[in-house]
């Protein structure tokens, strides 16, 4: 695509390109959501200024130089990549070539005023945010300071805070570039965040914050905004608080941005009324059902339209029960004996005590020992070394949507936003409690009331685990989790599941090994790719012990490993890859075959080795039994057979397992319904397809896959095996959850960010059809 993308042309599959924030924008312009008009330029751009300056060598030797656990060593390296970024003028192609696009811009959308937005390639994922660490500038005015803040956007990728999360996240410094997204600026009196589904406890409840002006105020945590619980179901407002607001951010004539004091009669108003509540609402339910996840939305709003301006999943786990980190109290004081000196938002869950530290900014941050509890204002992106560190985070102002609240959740750390007083009312160096459920902080080292059955010490397989299915509602359908990267395993853990219903092999392939299999076996790293495997594989077993982790084997398309470095040798051009060459018909290809024997030594070692025999296997994509009786002999060459302790599992994606459900039941224990495929096979429609998607043709709930769903249970309970379902739907629809266990399913796999609430919805329906089986006796 070149340098420069309209964004109405963009996707999410376009991420490489454009980056996060822009691909789920050029997304939802094409659902029909209310978009500012921009442009992209793209991460090709980036990489074509790098590599045509200076900075080719900069950065690296920059970073050669910076120790993660080093502020001072970071903040050089930072600097000294940031200066060369802002000093270093584009290629004189360049620079013609982002002249006459934002020329074009101005022309074609009447312009005066832009938004300049970071859009990183490692931003707005699941599992990362990355909120509010790259750089965003508004109301920049003219093609110079465009190219200005084009120039920041790109240093600010190497900041100290970005660096530091970079490395907690995973992401390699490498790897990660930048695209800038421009927009048509808006004139907004009010603004806010909203989440569709509550982030702290995982409730079907949508939260809404707003401001008034400009919405940095409120992720910045300059002010306290407005809160609105609204009903997910009814979409009724339950709750109101209405914030007081002094000041806000607006326009500045000459561009950029400059605060003014609210008139003293409006400062207590309500900010958003009800109707504009109830129309943001209704975009936020689009955007929810279109990527059929819980979703964390940014909107402003001009005298006469509500905008959207970002949206990126949810990406913390609402474990509302689930002990934060913490180290135990000393003394800690019997329920209820404590009154709460401060009491604010509870942003992030979990109990802590510490020694109060209180930071004025970043420059303070070397004050901070590890395990001490930060108390600030408000905590900013560069604040963010200190925030890994703290047991606990208090601010004064913000909500639950500023930058404090969504990073401390990402982090595990508790946190109370919002308490307007919390560094006048605590002392520096006195012993706190932080609990980020209720919101509430005491003085001393206090078990408090509401936390009181929670172990504060860090979780084990036993304690935390134990309580938790203690407090969740038993149903006699089977709960687990779906895991995606063995760096959350200890984290879902703590979850009330019965296990992992779910461990894709591939992602530990794109996180671990990062190179395509055969290429490592074809330079003689055959022991490598099988420990890189095993250990992956090892950490979920070991979190989830002695609870069963079922692994699919690895279910990569041809175009997915094509993409991996060194897979374009090996992976074979297809027109239509999700019908193509994957799951069970690569094993036993002699082409592959090499690399799925490491992937069943890797399960085998960590089954001896480790002594994990909670480890099971799951076979992707069957489509015949034929294929499955030679798997089956390559399974039982490297020590895996069928066994009380070893199970074997089926994914139900291809209508030939629904159809002779029987027949397959002869070469597994069970089946688990993959359903967005078999949704695709049965249908005749794409699940890639924007258009078939745009027109309704790809639903999980329609008749004829809710029959072969009906007829895989019946067929499978015939011949004693169970069956269970992987995906989102559940959690989603609620009428789907219904069908599934009117049906019999077994169990249900979920993503750990609606298990406690689809848990919930799930005792209800069993609860229900209960009464309603001994009405019908009476």
């Amino acid at each position: 695509m070149g340098y420069i993308v309209d964004l109405q042309d963009v996707s999410e599959s376009d991420l490489p390109l454009v980056g996060g924030k822009a691909g789920k924008l050029g997304e939802l312009i094409r659902e029909g959501l209310p978009i500012p008009p921009g442009y992209v330029v793209t991460t090709e751009a980036y990489q074509a200024f790098v590599d045509a300056t200076p900075l080719k060598t900069e950065i690296p030797a920059a970073l050669a130089e910076a120790k993660i656990d080093d502020a001072g060593s970071l903040e050089a390296a930072s600097r000294r990549i940031r200066s060369a970024f802002e000093e270093t003028d584009f290629p004189k192609e360049m620079r013609t070539t982002l002249t006459e696009a934002y020329d074009r811009f101005v022309r074609q959308h009447g312009v005066r005023y832009s938004a300049v937005r970071s859009s990183a390639t490692a931003e707005d994922l699941e599992g990362a945010s990355f909120a509010g660490l790259q750089d965003t500038y508004l109301n920049v005015a003219g093609v110079d300071q465009i190219l200005v803040a084009i120039r920041k956007c790109w240093g600010s990728l190497f900041t100290p805070r970005v660096l530091v999360y970079r490395q907690r996240k995973g992401f390699d410094h490498s790897t990660v570039k930048l695209a800038v997204l421009i927009q048509k600026m808006v004139d907004a009196t009010v603004s806010g965040i909203l989440f569709t589904r509550d982030p702290n406890t995982g409730e079907n409840h949508m939260i809404v914050e707003a401001g008034w002006g400009l919405g940095e105020a409120i992720v910045g945590g300059e002010v306290t905004p407005d809160h609105y619980v609204v009903d997910g179901a009814t979409l009724k407002i339950v709750h109101k608080q209405i914030s007081e607001q002094k000041v806000r951010l607006v326009r500045a004539e000459s561009g950029g941005n400059r605060r003014e004091e609210i008139p003293a009669d409006e400062r207590k108003l309500q900010k958003l009324p009800d109707h504009r509540l109830a129309r943001l609402v209704s975009l936020a339910r689009l955007i929810e059902s279109h990527y059929r996840r819980p979703m964390d939305v940014e909107w402003c709003g001009d005298a006469n339209t509500l905008y959207v301006v970002q949206a990126r999943p949810v990406t913390t786990i609402p474990t509302s029960t689930a002990p934060g980190p913490a180290r135990p109290p000393e003394a800690p004081a019997a329920p209820g004996e404590e009154k709460p000196i401060l009491r604010g938002f509870g942003a992030s869950p979990g109990v802590a005590v510490g020694i109060a530290r209180i930071l004025t900014g970043a420059a303070d941050m070397d004050k901070l020992k590890a395990g001490e509890v930060l108390v600030t204002t408000m905590t900013t992106p560069d604040m963010v070394p200190a925030m890994s560190q703290a047991s606990a985070i208090v601010t004064d102002e913000g909500g639950m949507t500023c930058h404090a609240a969504i990073v401390s959740r990402e982090l595990g750390v508790p946190c109370v936003v919002g308490t307007r007083e919390a560094t006048q009312r605590i002392t520096e160096g006195e012993e706190i409690t932080v609990d980020g459920k209720t919101g509430m902080v005491y003085r001393g080292a206090v078990r408090t009331a509401k936390a009181a059955g929670a172990p504060l010490a860090a979780p084990t397989a036993t304690g935390p685990v134990a309580h938790l299915h203690d407090l969740a509602p038993v149903t006699a359908t089977k709960i687990y989790v779906n895991v995606g990267v063995p760096e959350k395993a200890e984290e879902y853990a703590r979850l009330p599941v019965s296990g992992v219903g779910l461990l894709r092999i591939e992602f530990i392939f794109t996180a671990h090994v990062r190179e395509h299999p055969l290429a490592l076996l074809k330079k003689g790293r055959k022991d490598e790719l099988v420990k890189r495997l095993a250990d992956g594989i090892g950490k979920v077993c070991q979190a989830f012990h002695p609870r069963p982790v079922i692994i699919r084997t690895s279910d990569f398309k041809t175009n997915e490993y094509r993409g991996m470095p060194g897979g374009e040798e090996f992976e074979p051009g297809e027109e239509n890859p999700m019908i193509g060459w994957r799951g069970c018909s690569r094993y036993i290809s002699p082409v592959y075959r090499p690399a799925f024997l490491c992937e069943l030594e890797a399960i085998h070692r960590v089954r001896t080795e480790m002594g994990l025999k909670n480890a099971m296997v799951m076979l992707p994509f069957v489509r015949n039994t034929w294929e499955l009786e030679e798997i089956a002999e390559m399974m039982r060459a490297q020590g895996l057979r069928r066994s009380r302790d070893f199970q074997l599992y089926l994914m139900a994606e291809v209508p030939s397992t629904v159809l002779l459900a029987r027949e397959f039941s002869k070469h597994c224990d069970g089946f688990s319904i993959g359903s967005n495929d078999l949704t695709q096979l049965v249908l005749g429609a794409d699940r890639d397809s924007e258009t078939l998607g745009r027109m309704g043709y790809f639903d999980e709930r329609d008749p004829a896959v809710l029959r072969a769903i009906q007829l895989l249970i019946e067929g499978a309970h015939a011949e004693g095996r169970t069956v269970g379902i992987c995906g989102q739907g559940p959690s989603v629809y609620p009428e789907f959850a219904e069908f599934l266990v009117r049906q019999g399913i077994d169990s249900i796999s979920l993503n750990a960010d609606t298990v406690l609430a689809t848990i919930r919805t799930i005792a209800s329906l069993e609860q229900r059809m209960k009464l309603q089986s001994l009405r019908g006796l009476a």
